[in-house]
């Protein structure tokens, strides 16, 4: 064997030649630059330290409490307005004290929370800055042992290619997805869902896995800023009550002044709360009733009950539901939905083969009856939830455990169906288990593994 032969399979080690005789030889090899595979595992852990360090939820944090805050402000400045107009120097001037010193109080403990979460909040961004400071350096020092510059020639490979594509884009540009007309809806065309706006625990915190909240579309005087909230509290699958909140910073703090209207004193039983599809319409509550295919409607004044049956072969008791490709939400079957013109109900049948059917509920002369029926043709198990604006029934599906997808619409005024609308949301958690739209205030309210988060409704 030659010696140049071996010295050209021997280059990148160091190479000791020794000449027994002219027809063999030997090679000495050793390694100059050993890669430091302990380093390489430390990066790895420092980038998921830092990246379970910041997350949505630690900002959204800040921003709940800020809205907490600003809310109850306007609220104590119109308290001791009414206190100075009413003020008898009796007892309402004593009990109106009490109010506000309450109030003081919640606000002077807020604020207390906010500075030690601001401060928190820049600890951890000096921290995660020198993290990130520190992690570049060790990545830089790793690169030196790419002696075949695999890395810097993927770099470069990646920069052409988007390059490429920025460049095919700019020849021929996407259309952007086909969304409904404008119609009669009052906010202009549906265009995009932003957020999440607002994100908390609530009142008990990491209770309640299943559950709904929003705002009425069509308020009793005197409750315009009331929020609801329906946990079920029995087996994910029942409740009893609603619990009402004055305000959405009482509902973000927990304070709930007006308290539970009792639905029914046990759980489960008639005209119990089953699922977690629920909304609430013009001071009453629309829900799947108990162990039925219909649907109950709760008038909190009055505390009484009426429903309308379903068409025969509606799918319920768990055997309809909304599904994921991973799982299915039990006792999803019915989903109560609310939009500018009134409540709907979103079901399925045995007779339309698991499709989504979409109907008007209606308060008449003789209760509560079912309006005009509309038929799709998109399969309910292959949708993840479903909510109304201004007429159009919206259907959402899981793309994975951060991204959730618009991807249909049905329009009830001309009938048309869309299956490409592609309006794309952040989420918090991995499964939302209600949504619904209030016109109130244009936003999307998800109650999403005992955690209610909102979206911003986006018109044009």
């Amino acid at each position: 064997m030659k010696p140049t032969l071996l010295l050209s399979l021997c280059a990148l080690v160091t190479l000791s030649l020794q000449s027994r005789s002219p027809e063999s030889c030997e090679c000495e090899l050793s390694s100059t630059q050993p890669f430091p595979h302990d380093k390489l595992n430390t990066s790895e852990k420092n980038v998921e330290d830092c990246n379970n360090n910041v997350s949505p939820q630690k900002a959204l944090e800040l921003e709940t409490l800020l809205l907490g805050l600003e809310r109850r402000l306007p609220q104590l400045e119109a308290d001791i307005s009414e206190l100075e107009r009413d003020d008898d120097g009796q007892l309402y001037g004593v009990l109106a004290l009490y109010v506000i010193q309450n109030e003081l109080t919640e606000i002077r403990l807020l604020m207390e929370k906010l500075n030690t979460t601001m401060t928190m909040h820049r600890q951890q961004a000096r921290d995660t800055a020198e993290q990130i400071s520190a992690i570049r350096a060790e990545l830089q020092e790793l690169e030196t042992y790419d002696t075949l510059q695999v890395v810097k020639r993927d770099q470069t490979n990646q920069r052409l290619k988007r390059d490429l594509d920025q460049c095919r884009k700019g020849q021929d540009p996407i259309a952007p997805p086909t969304l409904p007309p404008h119609g009669s809806c009052p906010h202009g065309r549906f265009q995009n869902v932003s957020g999440p706006r607002i994100f908390t625990p609530g009142e008990y915190p990491g209770s309640f896995k299943y559950g709904a909240w929003g705002r009425d579309p069509k308020p009793v005087a005197g409750k315009e800023n009331w929020h609801w909230y329906v946990p079920l509290v029995s087996s994910n699958r029942f409740a009893h009550y609603v619990r009402l909140y004055s305000t959405l910073s009482s509902l973000v703090v927990g304070v709930s002044v007006p308290g539970n209207v009792i639905i029914h004193a046990s759980n489960p039983a008639t005209n119990t709360v089953q699922g977690p599809n629920v909304v609430m319409y013009a001071g009453a509550l629309y829900y799947n009733c108990y162990n039925l295919d219909a649907v109950c409607r709760f008038n909190l004044t009055s505390k009484t009950v009426t429903n309308v049956p379903l068409p025969k072969g509606t799918r319920f008791n768990s055997k309809g539901n909304f599904c994921n490709l991973e799982e299915c939400f039990p006792f999803t079957d019915l989903d109560l939905a609310t939009d500018e013109s009134g409540v709907w109900v979103v079901y399925t049948t045995t007779q339309d083969h698991g499709n989504l059917v979409l109907s008007r509920v209606e308060e008449g002369t003789e209760g509560l009856q079912l309006g005009q029926t509309w038929y799709t043709s998109v399969y309910k198990q292959a949708v993840t939830n479903t909510f109304m604006v201004c007429g159009v029934l919206y259907a959402t599906r899981s793309i994975s455990k951060d991204t959730e997808e618009i991807f249909y619409s049905y329009d009830t005024a001309t009938g048309q169906e869309k299956f490409n609308i592609g309006i794309y949301f952040k989420k918090l958690f991995p499964n939302i288990y209600s949504l619904n739209y209030s016109p109130v205030d244009q936003m999307l309210h998800s109650y999403a593994e005992a955690n209610m988060v909102s979206y911003k409704v986006v018109f044009v």
